[in-house]
């Protein structure tokens, strides 16, 4: 298969598992949910310049961590386990591609204040809940995307500051309707977020190393 059709057949896929795969029974559900990121994988990892750097490598372990939270999310703890270390993963990678600027360092400021008041409505509601023991973890989660996000603007690249952003969309999505209020069609949005925030991810590993990678600004 030519790497070029991947991405043809990656949309589809995720088309296929988002609006036409029932619910029931959840094995097959979750089958149909991993192929996606199986394929954005396989994707990122022949996408791979012939001189790899360890943010290569460390991105792509990322993936595979955040492909065992998706399979497992729905025992909580252990799909929130994998995400979080999937996105040490990525915030570590992402440190390695640094590129300073002062505008892009500025993009702290908008993250954290959208962190510190998504996060506190989140911790008020899990507190309130019979789930008090998540409000640490929730806390940790959220500090890490939120890390991994702005890491990923430092590295100037323009896929992967799109793709982080996209994941702290689609998991402020989930962990609203999960713990503050339902959102209608909130599976629809999360997982469109998800799966082009994987593949964004992904696609930026072919600049990461590169001596005039595109950048942002």
């Amino acid at each position: 298969m030519q790497i070029n059709r991947l991405p043809i057949l990656i949309l589809v896929m995720g088309v296929l598992y988002i609006f036409i795969i029932p619910e029931e029974p959840l094995v097959f559900k979750l089958f149909f949910k991993l192929i996606p990121m199986a394929l954005i994988i396989f994707y990122a990892f022949y996408s791979l310049p012939k001189q790899k750097t360890k943010s290569h490598w460390l991105i792509l372990i990322g993936l595979f961590f955040c492909s065992i939270g998706d399979g497992t999310i729905h025992w909580f703890i252990v799909g929130l386990t994998s995400f979080l270390i999937g996105h040490l993963f990525y915030l570590s990678g992402f440190i390695y591609q640094w590129k300073f600027s002062i505008w892009r360092a500025a993009s702290i400021i908008p993250i954290g204040v959208y962190a510190w008041i998504i996060g506190s409505d989140f911790v008020q509601a899990v507190a309130r809940s019979e789930d008090t023991y998540l409000v640490i973890p929730v806390i940790i989660y959220m500090t890490a995307i939120a890390s991994m996000a702005w890491f990923a603007i430092m590295s100037g690249n323009v896929f992967a500051s799109i793709g982080s952003i996209l994941f702290v969309i689609s998991d402020s999505i989930l962990a609203w309707n999960m713990f503050v209020s339902p959102i209608n069609n909130e599976h629809i949005f999360v997982m469109i977020t998800y799966y082009t925030a994987q593949f964004f991810i992904a696609h930026s590993l072919r600049n990461f190393g590169k001596k005039h990678s595109r950048t942002v600004w």
